[in-house]
């Protein structure tokens, strides 16, 4: 797996923020480059894995740790 190019931190944000940022943020991107999502907002736990399937990104790891999400999300080669 390629390293992370960027880390974006959405705690304390809610819906729809951290989704919109995340769009924000990939679109800075090169294709296949991997970005590392940081939330705590408990919609994230759907929001995020559904943008990325709606937008063609493969979310490669998710997780949580208390109230911390932590997402893994590598951006398609055809964004």
């Amino acid at each position: 797996m390629s390293s992370i190019s960027t880390t974006l931190d959405t705690t304390g944000l809610l819906c729809p923020l951290p989704v919109l940022k995340l769009r924000k943020q990939l679109k800075l991107l090169e294709s296949g480059s991997i970005i590392k999502i940081l939330a705590n907002d408990p919609v994230a736990i759907i929001d995020i894995p559904n943008f990325c399937r709606e937008n063609g990104h493969d979310l490669i790891s998710s997780q949580q740790s208390n109230s911390l999400q932590i997402y893994l999300i590598q951006k398609d080669g055809r964004r």
